[in-house]
């Protein structure tokens, strides 16, 4: 685990969250539910090698771009209402929440501190995660990038997300498993714990720039660890 602690200070500062693969291990459930819309609309050979090029892009920017790639005609709202319905289906069926992840949203809120979701997900699929999971109780803060003009790798949504928990930019750090999320933190002004989903892109710039980075993903954070940082890390 590499990373930087700094003098502790008195107020830790906001917590803004990435939601899926940071959160919860969603991206199966994107996965299958992409699949099966492109092989309605006549891709059947979309892999999960294909998929992982997407994390951490919004699923309208996916689709924007897997439309093009695979020469579908439909328009890519039609598209995002049709994975929209059946990954809200798998969601509320099952979605799995870091256990690690889910012990440090606790220990925040036990402490007070704010905390929000920022995610390139639509806000109906936020909603029914954080209800289906329980985190609901802890995260009411949250933004979609449907509700901002530019999606990852541009700062909008965590911009958002700070406007929305009232604090400063600078005064907030970020949760992120993926790259270009990484890179929207820094280029809000916020700082980075990344925890890679993809373990195999820990190397990727915008991971090794983060405050705080998890090389082994999942398998190496801890609450404790994250939290002992975070209380120690003095504002921008």
């Amino acid at each position: 685990m590499l990373g930087a602690m700094s003098t502790r200070c008195p107020s830790a500062p906001s917590v803004v969250f990435d939601l899926d693969g940071t959160l919860v291990d969603s991206e199966p459930n994107y996965y299958e539910a992409g699949r099966r819309v492109l092989a309605r609309y006549g891709a059947p050979d979309f892999t999960w090698q294909h998929h992982t090029r997407f994390i951490g892009i919004s699923t309208r920017e996916t689709l924007t771009a897997l439309r093009v790639e695979y020469g579908i005609e439909a328009p890519v709202d039609e598209l995002l209402a049709a994975q929209d319905a059946v990954y809200l289906e798998l969601a509320r069926a099952s979605t799995e929440v870091f256990p690690e992840m889910r012990k440090f949203v606790e220990r925040l809120h036990q402490e007070g501190i704010t905390m929000a979701v920022a995610s390139g997900s639509s806000r109906a699929a936020i909603e029914a995660v954080l209800v289906g999971t329980g985190l609901g109780a802890y995260l009411t803060a949250y933004v979609s990038a449907d509700e901002v003009a530019h999606g990852k790798p541009e700062p909008d949504v965590f911009l958002e997300a700070a406007r929305r928990l009232g604090a400063a930019p600078g005064d907030c750090v970020v949760l992120e498993d993926a790259a270009p999320g990484a890179a929207a933190a820094h280029a809000a002004g916020m700082r980075c714990i990344a925890v890679p989903y993809v373990a195999s892109t820990a190397a990727d710039p915008a991971f090794t720039a983060a405050e705080l980075l998890f090389r082994g993903g999942q398998s190496e954070f801890t609450a404790q660890a994250a939290y002992d940082w975070l209380v120690g890390a003095r504002p921008s």
